[in-house]
């Protein structure tokens, strides 16, 4: 996620910020335009020329509500592994010698 987070902030920097004034007065409503563009009517390649907004509701079906995931969530299911350098070395040593 975070390379996706990257790449998006290096869009903007080049696209956006590089190409107005960021003291300006309107800077606000131009960002929210240029955003809109960018989420709304430009296809982006990487979601094979669709734009985010028609993949996303594309994905808005099959995605679930925070609150349905939350019901299905049982945490006496999940595995915990505490931090313990010298036990997962021991560990490893054991693995390699069978």
């Amino acid at each position: 996620m975070n390379g996706k987070v990257e790449r998006s902030q290096k869009t903007d920097k080049s696209e956006f910020y590089a190409t107005v004034d960021i003291n300006s007065e309107d800077i606000q409503d131009k960002l929210a335009e240029w955003q809109h563009d960018y989420n709304w009517m430009r296809p982006h390649s990487a979601l094979k020329g669709k734009t985010p907004m028609e993949r996303y509701f594309e994905l808005c079906e099959e995605t679930p509500f925070s609150d349905e995931v939350q019901k299905q969530y049982n945490p006496s299911n999940e595995r915990i592994q505490h931090a313990n350098y010298k036990m997962d070395l021991e560990i490893a040593k054991l693995k390699r010698s069978l």
